[in-house]
């Protein structure tokens, strides 16, 4: 059984993506304005790697496949987007809100050397999964580093 990765995702990493996020919240139709880049919700992460790849998978129930942008970034996921919020029907009301909607931001540090280039994002049923390849471990094989020599003077 593969042991957890400490992969850390902060929410303080949000400022790294500043303008991304600033970007995308305004590509969206959300209003951005002089405030922070907090955000009213934080959609459910697990991260986790197989032999290939590290993985992401978020809960995004409810939300619309043009209301979330992934971006990568160094060793860095972003995942950003809008949740609409949800309207009583008829002449109901709620009595209770717990499912979390507006904006959100979440980034992922990747523990080790993947191509962020080459990640990968399909959203079915709810849960945004998001592939990423890593790069060959190059530890085990001997790479030849030429030696250049040079005149003296003198």
């Amino acid at each position: 059984m593969r042991s957890r990765i400490p992969t850390v995702a902060f929410p303080s990493e949000i400022a790294d993506f500043a303008e991304e996020v600033r970007r995308i919240f305004l590509e969206l139709g959300c209003i951005v304005g002089s405030e922070s880049l907090a955000w009213e919700c934080s959609p459910t992460i697990d991260v986790y790697e197989t032999d290939d790849t590290q993985e992401i998978a978020v809960d995004l129930p409810g939300i619309d496949p043009t209301g979330v942008r992934v971006l990568g970034k160094g060793d860095s996921i972003l995942i950003a987007g809008e949740k609409s919020a949800r309207r009583a029907r008829g002449g109901s009301s709620f009595h209770l809100v717990e499912r979390g909607d507006g904006r959100f931001a979440r980034v992922v540090r990747l523990s080790r050397g993947c191509d962020t280039a080459k990640a990968r994002a399909t959203l079915v049923d709810g849960e945004l999964r998001v592939s990423i390849p890593k790069i060959a471990d190059r530890r085990g094989r001997a790479i030849p580093v030429s030696i250049s020599t040079m005149a003296h003077d003198g």
